[in-house]
């Protein structure tokens, strides 16, 4: 199956490969999953656990348009990036979860 022209498949810096080509000042991101799972002893469901706050970006889109001219996306590919605990749309492709959020959802940019 062949992408529309213009568009590109999500491309990591680990070379994860999928068909989403995020659109406008979307960003496209893998959580960075907290690798402790156990505390005190006892064991954490993931039903029970946190969201991640904080992911590599791994697609963006080409911005945003603001009056007739387009603004540059600020995160670029292979970011570490902070977002907020409920922010964006969780999606699975591949069998991957991915997370795609709006830039202005993104709080900092960590490294």
């Amino acid at each position: 199956m062949s992408t529309p022209t213009g568009t590109t498949g999500i491309t990591s810096t680990t070379g994860i490969t999928g068909k989403v080509a995020p659109l406008a000042d979307r960003v496209v991101v893998r959580a960075l999953e907290d690798t402790e799972q156990m505390r005190g002893g006892l064991y954490i469901p993931d039903t029970a656990k946190e969201k991640p706050q904080q992911g590599e970006v791994v697609a963006v889109g080409p911005g945003r348009f603001e009056k007739d001219q387009r603004v540059p996306m600020e995160v670029k590919v292979g970011d570490k990036v902070l977002y907020g605990k409920y922010s964006g749309t969780e999606v699975t492709v591949d069998g991957e979860q991915f997370l795609i959020l709006r830039e202005s959802d993104v709080l900092a940019i960590v490294g």
